[in-house]
């Protein structure tokens, strides 16, 4: 059974009439009634009433007229879709993201994809540090990651998103929860809330950094593989965290967080596969650019 002889039929149902559907379907209209013959020989039954009035569905092309239309519109659709598909419209974009770019840079970029290109779906992993997101591009688990440089493996390149300044999460009765700004070296005391060292957190290296300006090294209390374990830890009243600033836009009760007089930046940036000449990362790119979320005059 041939897909054509399928549409053979629908046009004929349609029209009840084998010169009106002939005309349609830009054929003549012997080679229409010898396609539905051979198609109703193949099915071992009648699917035409005929008369030399008019042509009427059969029970049986009735039933069959329900199920063909069913599968040409699924076609239909398949075509569609793996022509969006080739443009880059349409498929599924696998995103890393470090804990702190869930807050902020996650949903800027979930609604840019939602309103410019809609039939893109995301799949999302949060809760990536660098090595880990670089490793998912070069294996092919990612496309696109959101991480702080330095990228170490070869074959990735980025551009800058943001230049996030740090700040400190303290609990809410904590002693500098009322002051404006804090500096790195009121925080020599405290139990620090931090990412394991194994982890290759280029966040905690910033962090270090700054201590060890301050003329100290930070105490580490609580080690934690997620932001928003930090935060927990913090609202508990069990230490402090330095954390970048897009933590602000998801507020955490019982977490305070204060600006850093003299505390390091962090950037981010979006990497992927520098061979990767797919129609859909290109697509998210210019969108990306369109939009303004890059930093301006870094290309």
């Amino acid at each position: 059974m041939e897909l054509r002889h399928l549409r053979y039929f629908a046009a004929v149902a349609e029209t009840r009439h084998f010169g009106k559907a002939a005309e349609r379907l830009h054929m003549a209209q012997p080679p229409l009634s010898q396609a539905i013959r051979r198609l109703e020989s193949e099915l071992g039954v009648e699917l035409f009433a005929r008369t030399t009035r008019q042509v009427t569905l059969t029970g049986a092309g009735e039933v069959f007229r329900t199920d063909v239309e069913h599968i040409l519109k699924a076609v239909d659709e398949a075509v569609t879709r793996v022509g969006r598909f080739a443009e880059g419209v349409e498929g599924v974009l696998r995103v890393g993201l470090t804990g702190a770019a869930s807050y902020r840079q996650l949903p800027a970029l979930a609604r840019l994809l939602k309103k410019e290109l809609p039939h893109v779906m995301m799949e999302v992993h949060t809760e990536m540090l660098t090595p880990a997101q670089e490793l998912g591009l070069i294996e092919r688990r990612l496309d696109v990651g959101v991480l702080r440089p330095p990228v170490r493996q070869e074959g990735i390149t980025h551009r800058p998103l943001a230049d996030e300044r740090l700040v400190a999460a303290v609990p809410a009765e904590h002693r500098l929860a009322e002051d404006d700004v804090v500096r790195i070296e009121q925080l020599r005391h405290e139990d620090f809330i931090m990412y394991g060292a194994t982890l290759g957190s280029v966040l905690n290296d910033a962090v270090v950094r700054s201590c060890l300006a301050a003329g100290f090294y930070p105490h580490l209390a609580y080690e934690i593989t997620e932001t928003s374990a930090a935060l927990a830890l913090v609202a508990a009243g069990l230490g402090v965290a330095v954390l970048p600033e897009s933590i602000r836009s998801a507020p955490r009760e019982g977490v305070v967080c204060k600006d850093i007089e003299d505390a390091l930046t962090v950037p981010l940036v979006l990497a992927w596969r520098a061979d990767d000449e797919s129609p859909l990362l290109l697509n998210v790119l210019k969108v990306l650019e369109r939009n303004d979320m890059f930093l301006e005059g870094a290309a």
